[in-house]
Formats: structure tokens, sequence, C-alpha cells
């Protein structure tokens, strides 16, 4: 029981202070009249305890009316607890129904819902009957406590109190119920009622919106006998919420009457349509209309301007907020924070930030601002610069990292987050794993998926997508396949993931099958799935599907072919030595060729030897893009595997003079936890000495097997000992050597390079997987290479 001695023993009620006070002054005669004239001067607390003890030695507390006067009072005075009405209520003698119900109102309407119960029991122990006032406070405090048996237990006394058919009554119990969950038995009571006014209908109506049932809640609205502001006001923000807005402004505009929530209601409707232009221009009628604009319309306002970057309107809405006077509120100060961010205008945003009120808020949109406008330093500043950091914070933070490339600090501050118990959530959850496969991490994306498990986290579409792809771009298709299998949901999306990670490790056929099924679950394919199957065939050299594929898209699903999807077919033909029918659909393209699909054109020039064409699309790229050093490269190759010194080195000169700087070859692998990078050349590491004995042994072993380096792309006229020694130090042998030094069998020896194998290292690879027994996957910037035994995935097609 919430109550202290003075309300469980009986008539020692008087509290020290009072008695103390009664002791002090004389007995003065108290009437009706003087009590009410003077409850209407009282304004502090020594005020009213003179009354009360007036009212105490003069036995005038007993009368019934009178008590209730000073109750009614004392509940709403400021100076005064409600521990004091609950003595003082203790203290009258036969307090009457009106006293009980205005305790109990003043704890509903102080949000101590918990002590009407004991003070109810009290009650139904005295001489008072609880009349259809008593019941409504009662299940408003169920309500706010979702108390579903305790509202039971006050339906049964409402029955035996016969009262049922009270519509006051009523209502509050629909209510109640609806609130708790239980809507079958909230519409059983509205349809057998004999009696329903208003608020019954506004009470079932509001049950529905609560759940957000539209259709039924339109039903109830339609059959309506009078519809009300309220009514209208509540299906206008649940179909804003379902995206219904010609509906909701069909119903705004019929509205008799309309107040400033039907306002709010409608500019909010746009605003979650994303139609921020349309909840301007509403927002400016209602000002033209003289409508009292409040905070909960000027934080939506803020919001569109904030989506359409719009500061001119912005910085208006600001200052009206300012010529109202509420530029104080905090929820408005926040708003104006998050615009100005949005806007790009951070100073400004810094400025008002530095002279406003903050909370936690205030500092998330902050750092969030920064990240935006792309400073992370200044982000992470204001980060550890905060007292109290609470999830969004983290979260924020940590998603600022991955999408600004700083894969590294994502993964220290999750550590540096679970150091301090902080638990992520799901779209934290998803920065991590996205760090983890940028940084071909998997053992760490690993302990992330344990953590996931351990944790019972849901594996929702976001969250398992990511685990799909992260374990596709790490190699390790049946990890993705077994989280593919366990999500209950799945998107476009993840069926993506699957269907192009299939096609990046080499399992063409596979990644067909997958489109297939997804095509039996009816997910309707996007263009970014065909990217993925056309890939498939492009990887696996399979002409006559990715015609059919092609062809497809366009007449079943009707989708257009963008310049990615003319890019998949002009690999795929060139790769399959068609390099006249591939360079026919570059020109015969609706759309204009990007340099990447002409670069696919000059791979395929470049790995049939076809000088003439090479030649022709090279200098064309070239064009397109002089600083690009990839063009530049692949016609020198192109050159050199010819013997073309000539030619090569006025490529060379060009570069020279155009100072296009060659992107070096850089390789990653995980090892221990900790992620290694080797270039090309490379002698800087720790481990160099250990590293140069295994490249020693690696080219023993390779000669023994008859391995002869293949040099023609190396694009100097130099001699053959110095080429082979070149191609010996290529990125990825030094990152395979590393690999295999520190990588305990039987695991895989993992690479990540940023350029495309070239052909002597993918020989290579294919033979130290067989001699070492070791299986080696290497992805490069198109694919994964899984070497095992002498043989790679691709099937040597690449």
């Amino acid at each position: 029981m919430l109550f202290d001695p003075y309300l469980t023993n009986g008539r020692k009620l008087l509290a020290p202070s009072l008695k103390s006070f009664t002791a002090r002054n004389p007995i003065v005669s108290i009437n009706l009249s003087i009590l009410e004239d003077r409850l209407s001067n009282c304004q502090k607390l020594k005020n009213f305890l003179q009354i009360h003890s007036q009212m105490t030695v003069s036995s005038f507390i007993n009368d019934s009316y009178a008590a209730s006067r000073l109750l009614s009072f004392s509940t709403s005075c400021s100076f005064l607890d409600l521990g004091y009405s609950r003595r003082l209520l203790r203290q009258v003698e036969s307090p009457n129904p009106f006293s009980w119900n205005t305790v109990m109102r003043s704890h509903v309407q102080r949000n101590l819902p918990q002590c009407c119960f004991p003070l109810y029991k009290l009650m139904l122990k005295s001489d008072s009957v609880p009349d259809n006032y008593t019941y409504p406070i009662l299940l408003q405090a169920c309500a706010l406590q979702f108390s579903e048996l305790e509202g039971l237990q006050i339906h049964a006394q409402i029955l035996n109190f016969g009262l049922q058919s009270d519509v006051f009554v009523l209502n509050t119990l629909i209510n109640m119920y609806s609130v708790c969950g239980h809507l079958e038995d909230a519409r059983l009571l509205f349809d057998r009622s004999p009696v329903l006014d208003s608020v019954s209908w506004n009470s079932i109506l509001a049950a529905y919106v609560l759940i957000g049932d539209v259709d039924e809640a339109v039903r109830v609205f339609d059959n309506m006998p009078e519809r009300n502001t309220i009514a209208s006001n509540s299906m206008i923000a649940l179909l804003g919420k379902n995206k219904r807005f010609d509906d909701a402004r069909m119903l705004f505009d019929e509205m008799p009457t309309r107040d400033v929530v039907s306002w709010t209601a409608m500019i909010s409707c746009y605003e979650q349509s994303e139609m921020f232009r349309e909840s301007l221009d509403l927002f400016y009628l209602m000002r033209i209309r003289g409508v009292h604009i409040d905070e909960v319309a000027l934080v939506t306002v803020l919001s569109s301007c904030a989506s359409l970057q719009d500061t001119k309107n912005g910085e208006s809405v600001h200052g009206l907020i300012i010529r109202t006077g509420i530029q104080s509120y905090i929820i408005l100060q926040n708003s104006l924070i998050h615009m100005y961010c949005s806007c790009s205008e951070i100073t400004t945003a810094q400025m008002l930030f530095d002279s406003c009120d903050k909370d936690q808020i205030s500092w998330n949109i902050m750092i969030s601002g920064y990240l935006k406008c792309g400073f992370v330093d200044k982000a992470r500043d204001f980060f550890n610069a905060m007292t109290q950091k609470d999830l969004v914070s983290w979260s924020t933070m940590i998603s600022g990292f991955t999408q600004h490339g700083f894969f590294t600090d994502t993964l220290s501050l999750f550590q540096e987050m679970q150091t301090l118990g902080v638990k992520p959530d799901e779209t934290t959850l998803v920065s991590i794993v996205s760090a983890c496969t940028n940084l071909s991490a998997l053992e760490q994306g690993k302990w992330v998926h344990a953590y996931i498990r351990k944790h019972s986290y849901q594996l929702n579409v976001f969250l398992g997508t990511t685990m799909v792809d992260m374990y596709m771009k790490c190699g390790c298709r049946e990890s993705a396949m077994l989280v593919f299998d366990e999500m209950e949901e799945k998107s476009v999306s993840t069926w993506n993931a699957m269907i192009l990670g299939l096609a990046m490790n080499g399992f063409f056929k596979e990644a067909l099958k997958k489109f297939a099924e997804m095509e039996r679950h009816g997910v309707l394919p996007n263009e970014v799935t065909f990217v993925g199957v056309l890939g498939a065939c492009r990887h696996g050299g399979l002409v006559d599907k990715g015609r059919e594929y092609f062809d497809l898209m366009k007449r079943m699903y009707n989708l257009e072919p963008n310049v990615k999807h003319y890019g998949c077919m002009v690999d795929l033909l060139g790769r399959a030595g068609l390099l006249g029918e591939a360079e026919k659909l570059i020109d015969d393209m609706p759309v204009a060729p990007d340099p990447s699909t002409w670069g696919a054109l000059l791979g395929a020039c470049k790995k049939h030897g076809d000088t003439e064409i090479g030649e022709r699309v090279g200098r064309k790229l070239i064009e397109f893009e002089p600083k690009h050093d990839g063009f530049h490269v692949l016609l020198s190759n192109i050159y050199a595997s010819k013997g073309k010194w000539d030619d090569l080195m006025e490529v060379r000169s060009d570069m020279k003079q155009r100072r296009v700087l060659k992107m070096p070859g850089c390789s990653i692998i995980e090892a221990r936890g900790a992620v290694h990078e080797f270039l090309s050349g490379d002698s800087s590491h720790p481990q160099m000495e250990e590293i140069e004995d295994m490249l020693n042994e690696m080219v023993r072993r390779l000669k023994i097997e008859g391995y002869e380096a293949k040099t023609t792309e190396v694009a100097f006229d130099i001699e053959m000992e110095e080429k082979e020694s070149s191609v010996y130090r290529h990125s990825e042998k030094l990152a395979i050597a590393f690999g295999l030094i520190n990588i305990d069998p039987p695991a895989p020896v993992r690479i990540m390079k940023n350029l495309r194998i070239c052909g002597d290292c993918h020989d290579a690879a294919k033979i130290l997987s067989k001699v070492f027994g070791r299986e080696i996957v290497v992805r490069d910037r198109q694919r994964f290479h899984h070497f095992k035994q002498g043989v790679c995935s691709c099937a040597d097609y690449w």
C-alpha cells in the first residue's frame, strides 16, 4: 500500500505541523461562506493550515460538503502533496463519493494511477457508494498502467452496481479495453450498447486508429451519426501514416470546422508522404487563414524544409518562431538545428547550438550534421565531448564512420562500445558488418555474427542482407547461404545479394538457379537483379543465356536496360572473343556509353590480342578520361604484349605530361585479428625477412612444377630476369607468402586486391594451392578466385 501511517491509523491524523499550528493560534468559528472566501484567497501553506485547523477544532471537517471543498482545494494547489490529501480524506468522518473521486482523480492527473486502487478498497469499506464518476477514474488508471486484470475486476464491479448502461462508464470501458490490446472486447461493448454518444464513436474509432487498421477505421467513420472535428483529425492522421494523402486531403477539405490539430495533421500527412512542397504550401495557407500556429506544426514544417534543403523557407519559419516568442522551446531549437544541418548551414547550426538550452537530442543532431557535411573529425570531437551518450549517439557516430570510409574507426568504436557495456541495435550492427565487408575482415565479421546469435538479435531484412553481402564479399558462400536460409523475411535486395555474390564467387550456375527460385517465390526482380544475372552469364561465358536474359528483362519485366546492363553484355561478348559484335552493341546503345563500358571492350581486346580495335578504343577512352590511369595501363599492356615499345613509350610520355599516376597494386590480408596491407614491390613489412624466405620457397616449388613467369605484360623493354623479378613481387604474391606463414591450415588464405589479378599471379596461385595443399581465395576488383588443388573456380575464364 502506498499510504503513510496517517491514512491507516484511524483518527490519529493531524500532522505535527498542524497540531503545532492549532496550539499556537486561537480558535475562530468557521462556516461554508467563510470557508469559500478563505479558500479563494489561500496562496500559502500557512493560510491552508489555518483553515484546516479551524475546521478540525470546530468539527466543521465532518460536514461532508465542506470537507469535499477542502479536499478539492488540497488536490489542486501547488504547495501540498497528495499525501496530505490522502490524510485529510481519512480524517473526514463520512466522506461523500465526490471526495473519494476527487482524491483518486488527482492521482490519475499526476500520473500516480497505482494509488487509486487502494483508495477504492478503502472507499468500499466506508459508507460511500461508488457512482458513475468513480469507475471512469478507475478505468483511466487501468489504461494508464495497461492493467487488464484490474480492468476486468473493475468491469465486474460496474456490473454489480448496475452502471454498465451509463454512457460515461461505457466510453471509458471501451477505451480501457482498446488501450490494453483487447479490441474485440471493446468492439463487443460498443456493438451491444443501447446508448452511444459522440464520445463512444470517437473511442472505438481511436481504438482502430491506435492499431493502424485503416479499413475498419474508415467503416466506423463512415457510419458515425455525426462526424466531429476530433474524429476527422484522427482519420487524417491515420490516412497520412498510410500514405493515403489524397483521401486525407479530401476529408480535410470537406470538414465544416477545422482547428489547429486539423491543419497540423494534414501538414504532417504531406510531410510523411514526402510531399514536402505541398506541406509548406498548406502551412502558408494556414497562416493566411489566421489559424493559430503551435509548435507541432512548426516542427513538421521545419522537417519539410530540411528534406528539401530549403534554407530560405527555413529561415522564414525561424523568424516566425522568434516573432511568436516560442524560440525557447527545446523541441523547436532542435528542429531548427536539424534544418540548418540538413541545408549544410553547419556554422549557423553551431551558433544556434551554442546559444540555446541543450539536451541529448541537440548533441546527436550536431554530430549527425557534421557527418552529413563531411566533417568527420569535428563530429568525433563533439562525440568525445559528450558527458552522456545514448544509443543514438553511438549509432550515429558508427554509421558516420562507415559512410565516410573510416572502417577501422568503426570497429574501434564498436569495441569501445562493448567495453562500456552499451548494447547496439540492429541499425548499428548493419554499419559494423558493412565495415567488416569493406575491410574484408572476415574473422571480425564472424565475431559480430556470433555476437548477434548470442544476444538473440532478430535477423531482419537489413541486417540479414548485410550479413549475406559480407560473407559473399569475403568469399564464404556456405556461410552466406546459411544466413539467407535463416531469414524469415527476404526483400528483393536480399535475393540480389545472393545472386550477385554467387556470380562474383564464380558459382554462375547456382546464381541462375537462385534467380529462378526468386521468380518462383513471386519476388519481382529489379535492375540490380539483372546486373547480377548478366554478371553470372559474363563470368560463366554463357553468351546465349546472356542474350536471353537481356531480352527477358525488357519483354517480361518491362525493365529498360541501363548502362550497367549494356556494360555486362559488352564484357560478356568481349570475353567470348566477339569483339566486333561488342563494339556494334556499344554503337547501337540508346544511352551514352560510359567509360566502364568502353573499358570492358578494351580489356577484351587485351585478352584476345586485338591491337587494332584495342588501340582505337584505348585512344578514345584516354580522350574521355585523360586522368584515368587504368585506361593508359591497359593500352600500354596491349602494346607491351605485342612488343610495340615505341607506342608504349608514347603512352607513358602522355601519362607523364598529364601527370597521371598509375595506381599501385595493393593486397589486403587478415591474420590473427589484424589486417595487413601489401603494395607491389613492398619491403616495409616487419616480417619481410620471413616473407622473402617464403617467396624463394614459392618460386622453387613453382619451377619444379614447370611454371614459367608470364612477362608479356611487364611494360618495360628490359632483360627477362628483371621482368621475372618484377612479377614475383606483385602484391598478391607477397600477401600469399605472408598468409602461408601466419594462417594455420586448414583455414584458407584470403586476399583482397584493388586491381584485377594478372595472368601470372593467377597461374602461380593455382600451382601454389596444389603444392602447399592450401586453399587460396583472391578477391580482385571484378570477382573472386577460389584456388584449390591447382584449379580456380573461374575455370580460367576471367
